[in-house]
């Protein structure tokens, strides 16, 4: 019989995971999305799109739809869900595995924050107009700074309060030119980012250091303990452990 593995997912490492993990016998892959980008990208296996109701409605769908084996393959600052996965694996008694890209180094001319409010917080003593690659989620954090001019990069149209500034709709990844001329043309002074880890947007960090700009970065929120792994091989290996 097959055992069933859930894929938290919505980042390039569980695409990947997924796709090979089909290809392992006796194994059946279910992947799910949050939902929260309207471009999602497309998965092998099963996909399902929406949130679970919290901790206990994850228990619930693991329980109900014999959930064999969970790895949390979410974005490394998709915090709530992967305190939800811990809670709910342990209720639902099922291995539970995360895989986390590792994220960046810090460098010289990072200034490294707790949170997108920190970071909105000094951006006015640093910089007048700033490069804000966080994502859609979250630009509320800056919208009161109006003395300041965002260029704010994104994949799906922001919703609700933004910044002033100018939306750039792109996906990654992004090259050292591609970025070394964003930053050129709207003369950015300053960058805010995620420290998401990762290749797709890594690019971004060489040209500022080349162009000598301010990072403020964002550190990544706390996570629970628990096995866990930084690329789809070592989570492949986990997951013959139990086939």
């Amino acid at each position: 019989m097959k055992k069933r593995l859930l894929i938290l997912g919505g980042t390039t490492e569980a695409k990947e995971l997924a796709a090979r993990a089909i290809e392992i016998a006796n194994i059946e892959v279910i992947s799910s999305l949050a939902g929260r980008t309207q471009t999602a990208i497309p998965l092998s296996g099963t996909v399902r799109v929406g949130g679970f109701g919290g901790e206990a409605g994850l228990a619930h769908y693991l329980q109900e739809q014999s959930i064999d084996l969970l790895i949390d393959a979410t974005h490394p600052f998709a915090a709530q869900i992967s305190w939800n996965a811990a809670a709910a694996a342990d209720r639902a008694a099922i291995p539970r595995l995360m895989l986390s890209r590792p994220a960046w180094k810090p460098e010289s001319n990072w200034i490294e924050v707790e949170s997108n409010e920190a970071a909105a917080k000094i951006l006015p003593d640093i910089a007048q107009r700033v490069f804000l690659t966080i994502g859609r989620q979250e630009l509320a954090a800056f919208a009161h700074l109006q003395q300041l001019w965002f260029l704010m990069r994104m994949i799906d149209p922001p919703t609700g309060l933004i910044p002033p500034g100018e939306v750039l709709l792109a996906r990654g990844p992004f090259t050292l030119e591609q970025e070394r001329s964003w930053m050129q043309h709207y003369q950015i002074s300053a960058i805010v980012s995620k420290n998401s880890g990762g290749d797709a947007t890594a690019a971004k960090l060489i040209a500022a250091r080349e162009l000598d700009l301010p990072i403020v970065m964002v550190k990544r929120p706390a996570m629970p303990t628990g096995e866990r792994v930084t690329d789809v091989k070592d989570a492949l290996l986990w997951i013959a452990r139990f086939v």
